[in-house]
């Protein structure tokens, strides 16, 4: 991980309030202007320590340590900052397989996250793994369209959270992926996948009109986009769908950007993705 590619996300949330169909005048006051930094990451699959040097195009970089130093360093610079995760903590290293995802949960706290939402392999223990480590976590799970009313986790994950930084309003809400097909039923039990689209439409209008939000994030595990199958669901897909989105976050498909996509919502106006 790298401090570039921090900069390159902290300059994409300042350019939202152009690029998110906001003028400047609803961040400035007076000839100043209000400025965000959104710091992310996704698919981290329970990588605390860095990448060897025969891991290709990751090779020694990346780790906990590193990350903790480049969030500190970016907080210092500019305290109106937000910290999200877009799923998939979980799987990918023996520190799963003989933690649980204790430490991971106890680390994203100790760096003080804000948010994160639920991918496809934080369901690798069972859902029942998943709640049993809710205790170490710091930090809000949001995920608007899997409903787990009749689950152990039900209470624990919000649609949405309300962010203030600087007087400015953030309103962040999560998307899972269809479990079905990907995890085995036994992991996921009662859950129910909503539509993400029309999950979407609410949480903008919940978060626009009356929370009163001025930006809107979708913190989403959908995957960016599949081009075999172009009309799955995707980042993309919802950002072309819905409207009133400002950044979509993402996950799942491992997709390496070297800048946001800039994508065109309903109502002709920019989403950064």
């Amino acid at each position: 991980m790298k401090r570039r590619d921090f900069i390159q996300q902290a300059t994409a949330a300042t350019a939202l309030a152009t690029i998110g169909g906001y003028g400047f005048s609803s961040f400035a006051a007076g000839n100043s202007t209000k400025k965000i930094t959104i710091l992310h990451t996704n698919d981290v699959h329970s990588h605390i320590d860095p990448f060897g040097p025969d891991d290709g195009r990751n090779a020694n970089q990346g780790g906990v340590a590193r990350r903790a130093t480049l969030i500190e360093n970016i907080r210092k610079e500019n305290p109106n900052t937000l910290l999200l995760d877009a799923g998939d903590i979980f799987q990918g290293t023996p520190y799963f397989n003989y933690y649980g995802g204790e430490l991971e949960f106890k680390l994203m706290s100790k760096l003080k996250y804000d948010a994160a939402t639920i991918g496809n392999h934080d369901f690798d223990n069972g859902i029942d793994g998943l709640y049993a480590q809710l205790p170490h976590a710091n930090f809000q799970f949001i995920s608007a369209n899997y409903d787990f009313s009749n689950t152990v986790m039900d209470t624990h994950v919000k649609p949405y959270q309300v962010f203030i930084k600087d007087g400015i309003k953030i309103g962040v809400f999560g998307l899972g992926i269809k479990l079905e097909g990907l995890v085995d039923k036994k992991m996921y039990k009662e859950t129910v996948y909503k539509d993400p689209i029309e999950t979407s439409q609410e949480m903008t209008r919940i978060l626009k009109q009356q929370e009163q939000c001025d930006l809107v994030i979708c913190l989403s595990h959908l995957g960016y986009y599949y081009s075999k199958f172009p009309e799955k669901i995707s980042d993309l897909n919802l950002a072309k769908a819905t409207k009133d989105i400002d950044l979509i976050i993402g996950g799942h498909t491992h997709t390496f950007l070297p800048k946001p996509t800039v994508a065109q919502n309903l109502e002709g106006k920019n989403v950064l993705v």
